[in-house]
């Protein structure tokens, strides 16, 4: 028989089995299915709650944005996809199908599409290691279009990836990166970085030979400081908060045998600097 007994904690319950109901039991058998159902029906309008109240609150979401935060890269990217010309030899970096099939390989489907992933897998033509792109192919082997869709964040060293994107684009081609700025940790443990627009466009700098076309951040996000956070942060909203991040380029011009060891801080921020002191 199932005796469902009140623990010591409050709002706790214990389910065991015994043999004969005891002057500790709350509910017997049947009691028990009335139990669970109500916990799922409660659940559920918990649920709805949420919902309901997520979209009262939304009123206040533009006051989370960032004031200088662009939200232009990704249009600039669908907009040239709708332009996009058959004929061109086009690489995904990512490409596997991890959350549900892909339909990239059917929209270019005039051009030749090659998808590279870490493993082997559905919708994946040439596997292996993304730091060492260029060695997969052959020399005269070049892409007119190269992009990432949420894969950077899993790079150990998206520095040397870079380089190898830019080795592996013709002189004009496009590269399009789009990564995670604020965003759950997942497929850990291989979830090294998050990154803003201008960390993007860093890892892409004129120096490479790349040209910024866009460069933006999308998707905001509502959040704040748990109860469980330090002290001093305790429930403390979080402005400024962006699920992706985007880098819309050209390869202008071919740089060989390019090293970070050689370029200066000057080149990869693109005239800007860091904010003065405010006092």
């Amino acid at each position: 028989m199932w005796i469902v007994r009140k623990a010591t904690q409050p709002s706790k319950w214990i389910v065991a089995v015994a043999r004969e109901p005891t002057s500790e039991s709350c509910f017997i058998g049947n009691d028990l299915v009335i139990l669970l159902l109500m916990n799922r029906i409660l659940k559920r309008i918990g649920k709805t709650s949420l919902a309901a109240l997520g979209r009262v609150i939304s009123g206040f979401d533009r006051a989370y944005l960032g004031d200088d935060i662009p939200d232009n890269a990704r249009s600039s990217w669908e907009a040239y996809l709708s332009e996009i010309q058959p004929g061109l030899r086009i690489l995904e970096i990512g490409s596997r199908e991890v959350i549900g099939p892909s339909s990239v390989r059917h929209l270019f489907g005039g051009s030749e599409y090659v998808g590279f992933d870490y493993y082997p897998g559905s919708n994946v033509d040439v596997a292996g290691d993304v730091h060492q792109l260029s060695s997969y192919f052959s020399p005269d082997e070049k892409f007119d279009l190269i992009f990432s869709l949420a894969c950077f964040e899993h790079f150990a060293m998206p520095w040397i990836v870079a380089p190898q994107i830019a080795k592996m684009l013709k002189v004009g081609g496009i590269v399009y990166v789009a990564t995670h700025f604020s965003y759950a940790a997942h497929e850990r443990p291989w979830n090294f970085f998050q990154f803003s627009d201008m960390g993007l466009r860093v890892l892409f700098p004129e120096c490479m030979g790349f040209e910024c076309i866009a460069a933006g951040m999308s998707d905001p996000i509502v959040g704040r400081f748990s109860s469980l956070a330090a002290e001093w942060d305790r429930y403390k909203p979080i402005r400024a908060m962006y699920g992706s991040s985007q880098y819309f380029g050209r390869k202008v011009r071919e740089v060989e045998n390019f090293d970070w060891k050689q370029v200066s801080i000057p080149e990869v921020v693109g005239g800007t600097s860091y904010p003065l002191p405010r006092r």
